[in-house]
């Protein structure tokens, strides 16, 4: 029972809702803060592999950005596509080990990068900026491309990866693409108060450091446990985030939620309806502002992070089906719930500010 409550603890999110009485309480924090990046805790005795270190199958050189780790997945017989994996805020390339088996299976590779910034890259717990991120993207579809000639090559984004995927799509020299799957993407374009504020504290205090044990609010990412509990264990995952960061970030999901209506290609976004980050009438106003013929898939029991949920199966499900019979009916029924989803949403509120401290956080408590 009490690793079951450690495990509750560390596997939720921070989140701080800016009223207008809160503001100065992101001043107050950095009391709290420290600048030093939190070490990888010690796993349970009894699962030492939680806190494996799965080393890089290949490493790429890109220009202006350095060596970008690689994991890598291959197809299972004949190779039917490439999937170029992003992963989320503070997540490496290890997001992907749960649902590359049966993608594999399926006929599909998949190539997971360490973003710049993240996982074993030398910008560890900085921010590149949006354009070298997105330049690290395109380059590897690039090179992609070029060793898996004559195969399709699909991007799959997850919240901070699907936000930047959403910019990769938008952008007209792109190279070419055959499909994009949002996963929770963050699209949640925040009010010109809270961007303002991020930016201060960047500014004030570049080199503090926010762990979540200073913010009064926590969400949920995912109910299954040991997903989670790898997730925080993983010597790959960032525990605390720099002020410098979380102001980038905020400016990745502005500049998304402006680009996700000039989309170009096939998309494909997935939402969970127990997703506690992203919020509800946030990406009801993303689907909306998104082209007409972007496949949308509600996903009534998902959690923000889709693919360390319990359902994930059904969801990775979804993404072949998709991939492989991209004109007919999700295996889910994603696609009517997301029709009745939608309707729902009609004349919704906006929700209130929130500084994106929670991003893919995991909160040691």
């Amino acid at each position: 029972m009490h690793l079951f409550m450690m495990i509750r603890r560390i596997a939720v999110l921070s989140n701080i809702r800016l009223s207008r009485l809160l503001y100065p309480a992101l001043f107050v924090m950095l009391t709290a803060c420290t600048t030093q990046e939190a070490p990888p805790p010690a796993p349970p005795t009894r699962h030492p592999d939680l806190a494996r270190l799965v080393p890089a199958d290949q490493t790429v050189t890109i220009a202006g950005v350095g060596a970008v780790p690689l994991r890598i997945w291959p197809a299972r017989g004949a190779e039917r596509a490439v999937i170029l994996a992003l992963h989320g805020f503070n997540d490496s390339r290890d997001a992907w080990e749960r649902p590359a088996p049966a993608l594999n299976a399926a006929g599909m590779t998949i190539i997971a990068p360490d973003l710049p910034g993240f996982g074993q890259t030398a910008q560890r717990g900085g921010w590149v900026g949006t354009d070298a991120l997105l330049r690290t993207a395109s380059t590897l579809v690039i090179t992609i491309g070029r060793e898996h000639p004559g195969v399709p090559v699909y991007v799959v984004g997850e919240s901070m990866g699907g936000a930047l995927a959403i910019m990769l799509a938008s952008q007209p020299d792109t190279p070419p693409v055959a499909g994009y799957i949002l996963l929770a993407p963050a699209v949640w374009d925040l009010d010109t108060g809270t961007r303002t504020t991020t930016h201060l504290l960047a500014a004030l205090a570049p080199r503090w450091r926010l762990s979540g044990r200073e913010l009064p609010v926590h969400v949920t990412a995912a109910d299954n446990m040991l997903a989670l509990a790898r997730l925080y264990y993983d010597p790959l995952t960032l525990r605390d985030t720099s002020t410098v960061a979380l102001s980038g970030l905020t400016d990745l999901m502005h500049r998304a939620a402006r680009a996700d209506a000039h989309m170009a290609g096939r998309v494909l976004v997935i939402y969970g309806g127990h997703d506690q980050i992203i919020p509800a009438p946030a990406m009801a106003r993303a689907w909306r502002r998104m082209p007409q013929a972007t496949r949308h898939d509600y996903i009534p029991g998902g959690y923000h992070l889709l693919l360390r949920s319990r359902n994930a199966e059904q969801i990775t499900a979804d993404m072949t089906h998709w991939i492989i019979n991209p004109d007919s009916f999700l295996p889910s029924g994603g696609d009517m719930a997301a029709a009745a989803w939608m309707a729902d949403q009609k004349g919704r509120s906006a929700p209130p500010p929130i500084v994106p401290g929670w991003m893919d956080w995991i909160t040691p408590q």
